[in-house]
């Protein structure tokens, strides 16, 4: 991941330590059969692809991006969520 650093009026981009981070994805398809992607943790942050593959390398994208923002406001990085998922039957009568 890289910084924006600004000098006299000018965007440069510098490099920075690099981490690995992992974030939760929720990956759902919608009625047209196009995949969306959202990160809990990262409100507001989220893709969508035509394929699996397209969703998940545009929603690391919008990670990567949305990472870079906080890093530019020097606010920390929000930690990953747990996450359960589960089918739930349900009897209708």
């Amino acid at each position: 991941m890289s910084a924006v650093a600004y000098n006299k009026g000018r965007a440069k981009r510098k490099e920075v330590c690099p981490m690995e981070l992992k974030y939760t994805v929720i990956l759902e398809v919608d009625e047209d059969g196009h995949y969306i992607a959202a990160v809990p943790a990262l409100k507001g942050c989220h893709s969508f692809g035509r394929t699996r593959e397209e969703a998940l390398q545009r929603v690391r994208e919008a990670i990567e991006l949305y990472l870079e923002c906080l890093a530019e406001d020097k606010r920390p990085f929000p930690p990953d969520i747990e996450t359960d998922a589960l089918n739930v039957g349900i009897e209708i009568a």
